[in-house]
C-alpha cells in the first residue's frame, strides 16, 4: 500500500508515463477524425512528455521541488501540437501543486490533478467539450471525490483511470464531429494512456527504464540551461542555504514546520526539509539574517551560501541592453512544410523559416529558438497551421527580450498573404492589423489522400482515394488527382476570384502540375493561374484562390 509519493517516485512516473504514450502513439494517432496524414495527438503528446521525461531524467536531486520544476521546463520546452500544449499546461499545473509540498498524498494529487484542469482550460481560447480537456476535468472531479475515502495511490488511480474512461467513451456524445467519425478523442485516449503508465509505475516489480527512439522528433539528450538571462525583475535578491545541524535539547520536530511558516513570510521558493538530525534550508529573502537568525534557535549552521541575485541579474541585463539596442523593430518567422514554399517566405523577407507542418509541428521550444536567432524586437509569426497555433503561443515563455505576436494562419497561402501585407515601416499596430486582416480573405484548400475507410462530410472513402479539403471539411473526391484537385478549385472560385495559385508537392511532376494549370485556365479565362513547386510531403496540392 502506497499512501506517499516522492521525488524518486515522480521521475519514475512521469518516465513510465511517457513510455506508455511512446508504445500507443499509433493508435492514439489513428483515433484522429480526419482521414488524413495530419493524425498526429499521440506522437504530439509523446514528443512533449519525451522532453518533460528528458528534464526529469537528468534532474540532479530527486526533492519534490526541483522534480516538479523539471517536470513543468521539460513540458513547455517540448511541447506541439494543439495536444502536446494542453499536455504540458495540465502537468504545469499538477507540478505547480506538487513542487509545494514534501508529501504527496491522493488528496494532494487530486488538488494537483485541478490545477492542472484549471490551467489546461485557460490555455484555450474557445475550450470545448468532448476533448482531453473534458478528460482532465473528469479525472480531477474523481480524484476529488475519490481521496476524501482513499488513501492508498494504488487503488486512487485505478478508480479516477475507471471514472476517466466512462467519460472518454462519452465524448463522441459530446462532439459531434467524432460521433459522426464513430471515434473517441484521441487527446482524451492519450491522457487515460499517460495516466495508466504513471500507475503502473508505482508498481513494485516493475521496472521502467528511460529508451526513447533519438530519430523520434527533438534529440533526447538535448540539455536546458537555467540561466539568469531569463529572470525577470528580482523580488528577494539574496538566495540563501544553509543546514541546521546539532540541534538544541528543546528542539522538537514541530520546529521545523515553524520554521518553515517563518521562512516563507520573508520570501519564496522555499525549501525547509529534514528531521532532528538535519534540516536543509533554502529560501529567497530580502532578509537573510533573519533566516538565519530563526534556525539558530533550534541548532548549528552549516554549510552557509548565500548569493545577491540582483547584482547577478544586474550583470546580465547589463550585456543584455547592449543586444536589445542592435535589435531592429521587426522580425518574421514562417512554418513552411516544403523547400519551394520556403523560398516563397524568404523572398517575401522572413527572417527564420522553421521547417514543419501537418505531421511534423514544431514545440514551443522550436519556434523560442526561431525567435531568439532573430534581432528584431516585435516578430511575427506565421504558424500555417491551425495545429501550430497553441505552441506559437506558448513560446513567449521561453524567449527573452524579443515580443511575438502570432498571426493565427492556418494554411501556407493565408501566411503568403499575410507576409505580403507586411509593412516595415509602419507602426506596430498598424502591422498587426493588416496581417490579420489580409489573410482572412484568401481561400485555401488542399490535396491529398485518405488512410483509411470512412463515411464523412457526405462522402464514403476508401483507404488511398484522392480527397480535396476546404478548411478541412472534405469537399471532393476522385480516383484522380488532377480530378480532384479542379473539382477543389470549382469549390473555392467565386464570381470576385482573379487569382489562383497551386502548390504543388514532393509527389508531383511538373508536367503534371502544367496540365493542371491547362485545365483551370481554360476553364477560369478571367483568372490568373500560376503553378509553384512547393515540395511539401502528404499534399499533392495545396490551393489559393483570391
Amino acid at each position: 500500500m502506497l499512501k506517499n509519493i516522492n521525488g524518486a517516485t515522480l521521475k519514475k512516473m512521469i518516465i513510465a508515463g511517457a513510455s506508455f504514450v511512446e508504445e500507443s502513439k499509433q493508435a492514439i494517432d489513428i483515433l484522429n477524425v480526419y482521414p488524413v496524414m495530419d493524425a498526429d495527438t499521440g506522437t504530439n503528446m509523446f514528443l512533449t512528455l519525451k522532453s518533460t521525461a528528458t528534464e526529469v531524467n537528468n534532474c540532479a536531486t530527486n526533492s519534490l521541488e526541483d522534480v516538479s520544476q523539471a517536470i513543468a521546463r521539460g513540458a513547455l520546452k517540448g511541447a506541439r501540437g494543439n495536444s502536446g500544449v494542453i499536455l504540458s499546461q495540465v502537468l504545469k499545473g499538477i507540478s505547480t501543486v506538487v513542487g509545494q509540498t514534501e508529501n504527496v498524498t491522493t488528496k494532494v494529487f487530486a488538488k494537483a490533478l485541478k490545477e492542472g484542469s484549471e490551467i489546461a482550460y485557460k490555455a484555450v481560447t474557445k475550450p470545448q467539450e468532448g476533448t482531453m480537456l473534458t478528460i482532465i476535468r473528469a479525472l480531477a472531479e474523481s480524484a476529488q471525490s475519490i481521496s476524501k475515502k482513499v488513501s492508498d495511490f494504488d487503488e486512487f488511480f485505478e478508480l479516477i483511470l475507471k471514472d476517466g474512461e466512462e467519460v472518454l467513451q462519452k465524448t463522441p456524445e459530446m462532439l459531434p464531429v467524432l460521433k459522426k467519425a464513430g471515434v473517441i478523442d484521441a487527446g482524451g485516449r492519450g491522457l487515460i494512456v499517460f495516466f495508466t503508465g504513471c500507475w503502473k509505475a508505482l508498481s513494485d516489480d516493475t521496472t521502467f527504464e528511460y529508451s526513447f527512439d533519438d530519430n523520434v522528433g527533438m534529440d533526447a539528450n538535448e540539455a536546458f540551461h537555467a540561466s539568469l538571462d531569463v529572470m525577470e525583475e528580482i523580488e528577494f535578491a539574496y538566495c540563501t542555504e544553509f543546514k541546521v545541524i546539532q540541534m538544541k535539547p528543546k528542539t522538537t520536530e514541530s520546529d521545523i514546520d515553524k520554521l518553515r511558516e517563518k521562512l516563507l513570510q520573508l520570501g519564496d521558493c522555499v525549501i525547509c526539509v529534514g528531521d532532528l538530525t538535519m534540516v536543509k534550508v533554502h529560501v529567497h529573502t530580502n532578509e537573510p539574517n533573519k533566516a538565519l537568525g530563526y534556525a539558530l534557535e533550534m541548532g548549528e549552521l552549516y554549510d552557509l551560501k548565500i548569493e545577491n541575485m540582483v547584482e547577478q541579474n544586474r550583470v546580465v541585463r547589463n550585456k543584455s541592453t547592449i543586444t536589445q539596442k542592435q535589435l531592429k523593430p521587426f522580425g518574421m518567422v514562417a512554418v513552411s512544410p516544403g523547400d519551394g514554399i520556403s523560398e516563397v517566405f524568404d523572398e517575401l523577407q522572413c527572417d527564420y523559416i522553421i521547417r514543419g507542418g501537418q505531421t511534423m509541428n514544431p514545440s514551443a521550444n522550436d519556434i523560442a529558438k526561431a525567435v531568439m536567432s532573430v534581432d528584431a524586437k516585435d516578430i511575427f509569426i506565421f504558424p500555417n497551421n491551425k495545429n501550430i497555433i497553441l505552441a506559437a503561443e506558448q513560446a513567449q515563455d521561453l524567449v527573452k527580450n524579443r515580443v511575438i505576436h502570432v498571426i493565427p494562419t492556418r494554411s501556407i497561402p493565408e501566411g503568403i498573404a499575410s507576409c505580403l501585407a507586411f509593412n516595415p515601416d509602419a507602426t506596430l499596430e498598424d502591422n498587426l492589423f493588416a496581417l490579420k486582416a489580409s489573410f482572412e480573405k484568401v481561400k485555401s484548400g488542399s490535396v491529398t489522400y485518405a488512410v483509411k475507410n470512412i463515411e464523412i462530410d457526405g462522402f464514403e472513402l476508401e483507404a488511398g482515394e484522392i480527397i480535396g479539403l476546404n478548411n478541412k471539411k472534405i469537399v471532393a473526391k476522385s480516383k484522380d488527382i488532377e480530378d480532384a484537385t479542379i473539382q477543389l478549385v470549382d469549390k473555392l472560385v467565386d464570381d470576385e476570384s482573379i487569382n489562383i495559385t497551386l502548390f504543388y508537392g514532393d509527389k508531383i511532376e511538373e508536367s503534371e502540375a502544367e496540365s493542371v494549370k491547362e485545365k483551370l485556365e481554360s476553364k477560369y479565362p478571367l483568372c490568373d493561374v500560376n503553378i509553384i513547386n512547393g515540395g511539401q510531403p502528404i499534399y499533392y496540392y495545396l490551393v489559393s484562390v483570391e
